[in-house]
């Protein structure tokens, strides 16, 4: 249904975004919410749900009375400052003419001139955990009027560790309130939270995996862990992509391939949890404007990231996290559009892989590059857990090592004098003779 519940401002909004049909997220969600329900969403990056909770919540606070002073209602939670100002930004174009006002707080950006916004008033906040915590400290973020709670990628906030600082500010917050939570994954740790946190929530769910399934090619080239970074220098630059984002599992990773595709006169940029702000901020612009075409991003500095038009995503190698793999394929393919997700897979990555392949329910095409074949044929190859050595075969045990432990030297036996346990020795030789003979041994001593 289109989207009849809502005001005739957020209808033109939205209208003025061609945005004229509600995601299944938002058809689930959206009623709900108008209602005051808590919720629990179930729904990877890409399907809507940033819209699904923001208008809603812009509806209901639009009815405050006019001239009210702007003071903070809402609170969002997000766990990186890239999608901090990523939903800042969308927030923003849904509240035109509405006279909101919505403000980005997050860790890396200039304090001063975030206290300076909120002296003038703030309807909205988007914030990462950290920086809000240290804000509210200084006075500059009372937190005893907020009426609406949004945490946004809640799993990807607990992985981070920003547990302790969510339960902090959850202490700050009125009792009576809404509460909103969104993850891709429901973890065991997010149903902790969730318990803690909602007021006889609504499950509300869509199937994570049918975006990849329907828009998104799926393909693994296999290759040595030596060749990857030389595959995918010859991927990038043979099949001249008008743009590629790179998933690397490590910020080392990440600097060592975005050099060597810099060697290789493929120009690139990079963002990961080390990288300041102002130079994430800049690599993000350059690759949204195509001034970069090959981002090169650690999953965490890329979670939830929305880039218009993406069709490639290469996977450098696999993602700690099985269900990462869904966010990472989700930046192509959004919206409806196709897109194409490679994964570079060496023999160490096998049995990982296979992880992700029960998790998706199928298995993506297998294609080998000619010059990068390794020496032993990946698919199918049962490990059953057991390392195994380049060559493709077993490591044999060394002696020594269990299961072909070395036979120990048998003890001497022992036996107990008057002044304890001596080992046996040898009768000297003159006492032997003597004794063969039947006589006692000549006492010296007399």
């Amino acid at each position: 249904m289109p989207f009849t519940q809502l005001n005739q401002q957020l209808r033109a909004n939205l209208e003025a975004l061609e945005h004229t049909s509600p995601t299944p997220i938002q058809v689930k969600a959206i009623p709900l919410i108008l209602r005051g329900r808590d919720i629990m969403g179930a729904a990877q990056t890409g399907t809507g749900k940033t819209a699904a909770y923001t208008l809603p919540i812009l509806q209901m606070l639009s009815k405050s009375a006019p001239g009210e002073l702007a003071r903070v209602r809402a609170l969002v939670l997000v766990p990186t400052r890239e999608l901090s100002a990523q939903i800042t930004q969308a927030m923003r174009s849904y509240a035109l003419e509405m006279d909101m006002r919505i403000l980005n707080i997050a860790g890396g950006m200039n304090m001063s001139k975030q206290t300076t916004s909120l002296n003038k008033g703030v309807d909205i906040i988007v914030a990462t955990p950290g920086r809000l915590i240290e804000l509210n400290k200084q006075g500059f973020i009372p937190l005893s009027k907020i009426q609406f709670l949004v945490l946004d990628e809640a799993d990807t906030i607990l992985d981070m560790g920003f547990i302790r600082e969510v339960e902090q500010i959850i202490d700050l917050l009125p009792i009576k309130r809404q509460t909103i939570l969104f993850s891709a994954t429901m973890t065991p740790s997010v149903k902790r939270l969730s318990e803690k946190i909602l007021n006889k929530p609504l499950l509300v769910e869509i199937d994570n995996l049918s975006p990849a399934d329907a828009t998104i090619r799926q393909i693994v080239h296999p290759v040595e862990m030596e060749q990857k970074s030389e595959l995918l220098a010859y991927l990038i630059g043979s099949n001249n992509y008008p743009q590629v984002l790179v998933f690397t599992r490590t910020k080392v990773a990440a600097d060592e391939v975005t050099t060597y595709l810099r060697e290789s006169a493929l120009e690139c940029a990079t963002i990961h949890g080390d990288k300041k702000h102002g130079a994430r901020d800049k690599a993000l612009k350059d690759f949204r404007s195509g001034a970069i075409k090959i981002l090169v991003a650690t999953d965490i500095a890329a979670r939830g990231l929305d880039i218009d038009d993406l069709g490639v995503v290469i996977n450098y190698d696999i993602p700690h996290v099985s269900s990462d793999y869904i966010h990472r394929i989700g930046r192509t393919g959004r919206a409806g559009k196709e897109g194409v997700a490679i994964t570079l897979l060496s023999s160490k990555e096998h049995i990982s892989w296979k992880k992700i392949e029960t998790m998706l329910g199928k298995k993506p095409e297998w294609i080998t590059v000619e010059g990068f074949v390794p020496p032993v044929a990946l698919e199918g190859k049962k490990t059953h857990g057991k390392s195994m050595s380049k060559d493709g075969e077993k490591k044999g045990k060394t002696a020594g090592a269990f299961g072909n432990k070395r036979k120990k030297d048998p003890v001497q036996p022992k036996f107990t004098g008057k002044r304890g346990p001596r080992a046996i020795r040898e009768e000297p030789e003159v006492k032997a003779n003597n004794s063969a003979r039947g006589k006692k041994p000549a006492n010296r001593g007399r």
